[in-house]
């Protein structure tokens, strides 16, 4: 089956450096929440944010909900050809699991994932649809185990969405951030048998997403 992988994601709970900063505390209360229960948010916490490790690539979680919700509403994911994985920049994985209706109003998203990052398990009817552990990038390519890795970042080497789609196999993984700005660190990068581009200018990650594949499933349904 092919995997999807986000890598690197804006998505994490505040962490404890910037929990008592007023943009922080303010935006929590507004939610009935501890600091250290909310995702961290750019467009809340933007003043905390200045200066942190990584700034460019943190605090937006709405871009992971945009390319989650390309992946989990297209054929291939309905069919059951597609395992999805959320890589996150603190070094945790979330799984999806197979039949994920996630919701459409990002504010539900939110807490859904809140509630995960707490719970670490989202069930339903005996099934789990979302599960959270602590895992590095490699970990989880170790876990999946594909025979080719993928990669897609400006800075790859100029190629078509059909080629890139004509590389993948039932067992390869294709990688793609799923941070705003910037691009994979080294460690990402290494795993890479082909880092490709797609585009001349760059797009967004679920935009690059739904380019790939539907190019991919014209080569299994079509």
């Amino acid at each position: 089956m092919l995997s999807l992988v986000l890598a690197e994601s804006s998505l994490e709970l505040v962490p404890k450096e910037l929990q008592q900063h007023n943009s922080v505390i303010s935006h929590s209360r507004k939610l009935g929440k501890n600091p250290s229960e909310i995702l961290l948010d750019n467009s809340w916490h933007f003043g905390a944010m200045k200066g942190i490790k990584d700034e460019i690539k943190r605090g937006r979680p709405d871009l992971v909900h945009i390319s989650l919700l390309e992946a989990c509403t297209i054929p291939l994911y309905y069919e059951k050809k597609i395992t999805i994985y959320v890589h996150t920049i603190g070094n945790k994985v979330i799984f999806i699991g197979e039949d994920v209706y996630l919701p459409k109003s990002y504010h539900r998203f939110a807490g859904l994932i809140e509630k995960l990052f707490l719970e670490k398990v989202i069930q339903a009817d005996g099934s789990n649809l979302l599960t959270i552990k602590d895992m590095t990038f490699d970990q989880l390519l170790e876990e999946i185990s594909p025979k080719r890795i993928i990669g897609l970042s400006t800075q790859g080497i100029k190629s078509s969405c059909e080629n890139v789609a004509r590389k993948l196999t039932s067992d390869s993984c294709l990688v793609i951030g799923g941070f705003p700005k910037g691009h994979f660190s080294d460690e990402i990068k290494k795993r890479f048998e082909y880092l490709v581009s797609v585009n001349n200018t760059p797009l967004e990650s679920h935009v690059v997403i739904s380019m790939v594949l539907y190019e991919y499933e014209k080569t299994i349904f079509m």
